[in-house]
Order: C-alpha cells, then structure tokens, then sequence
C-alpha cells in the first residue's frame, strides 16, 4: 500500500509541475507582435503544418513537459540527498 501511495503522489508531483510550468514558462507575449507571428507563419509553412496556433501550442507543451521533468528530477534529487544525510 505505501508503495502505491508513493508512486501516486509522485505522479500528482509531476503534474502539479507541470501545471505550475503552463502558465510561467512562455516567452512570448500574447497577442504576437507581427514579427514574431511572421517566424511561426514561417516556421509551420516549413513543417507542414496548417495553423501556426497548432505549432505553437505543440512547441511550448514539449517546452512545459521538459521544464516539469526537470523540476521534477531536481527534486527528486534534493529529496534523496536529504534522506542521504539523516
């Protein structure tokens, strides 16, 4: 049972996290200055896709799931050197 409790509340961490990168983690503003939705424009037209919204928010879903795996992991981490050191 306490193993099940551990991995579930290491899944609701890692959302949380990610919940918690969605909203901090951009760059740009939004609405788009011109120029910047001329290089996304560009970007999509290169790759295929239709809308540039559909690039953008694939792009910046990986960019949140990246920064919450290593929020994630340096946590993890912090935690194993506290118990370590006890």
């Amino acid at each position: 049972m306490a193993t099940l409790v551990r991995r579930l509340f290491k899944v609701v961490l890692f959302v949380g996290l990610f919940c918690l990168a969605m909203p901090y983690v951009h760059t740009y503003p939004w609405p788009m200055p011109e120029n910047q939705s001329v290089i996304w424009w560009g970007a999509s037209h290169w790759l295929g896709v239709r809308d540039p919204e559909d690039l953008y928010f694939v792009v910046w879903v990986t960019i949140d799931l990246l920064v919450a795996a290593l929020a994630y992991l340096a946590l993890m981490r912090l935690w194993r050197h506290y118990r370590e050191k006890q």
